[in-house]
């Protein structure tokens, strides 16, 4: 789908923009209002025209009258055990960042960036869903209310950098790659926030600022439409790969570990609860 294609460019920006506070440090001057406005009318615009041209060609857009729906949160009736809502949270959340570190790049201050970044997010995760709404898959009110939490996550923890210094929101992608589109196969996926224990002023002196803890979600069987399905909720602890790679001076690699987790670095403890 547009979203995982979305995902993969604005993801790149985040890698490529992650120094953008020391670029901003290089503006000679703060942008002015319209100057601010008009960017971020140009990069909204243009997401929402390439999602336009790719629905009408690929997905029906326009073919049918607008029409909207519930399709439940984490129930086991779902299409997705409630790991696509986690999908479109997580999207949303990452463009925003991605979008907010450009704006920044492009000698916005902080603050404005992560505000622009967060709205120009909605605005295109929000036209993509009115534009579902046109097309058999139809308008999804959570799928939108899931869009809406990403962005407002994103905003926070790009605002504050202390919070940002405690929890990231990240995607796990596994070792069982179950179809082509990726980023939408979520019988491989786990979503999970993260919090890094270097950033409590407690612990970062101590052996404890190498880990961090998780809390995460994942659905299995649900894509397949197998017998058995399961909806796991998750409790783990493992490495600070971030960190890590930090202190080590491999900035860019540490931005990218603080929107990805990699399988195997942590042990969790999991519920199933399709389990009696």
């Amino acid at each position: 789908m547009m979203k995982s294609l979305l995902c993969c460019i604005f993801f790149c920006l985040v890698a490529v923009t992650g120094s953008a506070q020391e670029r901003f440090s290089k503006c000679t001057s703060e942008l002015s209002l319209s100057e601010k406005n008009t960017k971020s009318l140009s990069v909204s615009l243009a997401g929402i025209g390439v999602i336009t041209i790719w629905g009408a060609l690929k997905w029906d857009y326009f073919s049918q009258s607008p029409h909207a729906g519930s399709e439940g949160w984490f129930a086991n009736t779902t299409k997705e055990g409630g790991a696509d809502k986690l999908g479109h949270l997580y999207s949303s959340y990452v463009i925003s960042h991605a979008l907010s570190s450009l704006y920044e790049n492009w000698c916005f201050e902080k603050e404005n960036a992560a505000l622009y970044g967060s709205l120009s997010s909605f605005a295109i995760m929000g036209y993509m869903e009115v534009g579902d709404s046109f097309s058999e898959y139809g308008f999804s009110y959570e799928d939108m209310i899931a869009n809406f939490l990403g962005c407002a996550a994103g905003y926070l923890l790009y605002k504050y950098p202390d919070l940002a210094g405690k929890f990231s929101l990240r995607w796990e992608y596994g070792f069982k790659p179950n179809g082509t589109d990726f980023l939408t196969d979520y019988d491989n996926s786990k979503y999970l926030l993260a919090v890094k224990l270097n950033g409590f002023e407690s612990v970062n002196k101590t052996f404890l600022k190498h880990f961090e803890l998780h809390m995460g979600y994942y659905a299995r069987g649900f894509s397949d439409d197998k017998d058995k399905k399961e909806r796991n909720f998750y409790l783990g602890i493992g490495l600070n790969l971030t960190d890590l790679f930090h202190r080590y001076s491999w900035k860019k690699t540490a931005v990218v570990l603080d929107y990805i987790q990699i399988p195997g670095t942590y042990l969790q403890y999991k519920h199933d609860f399709n389990e009696n």
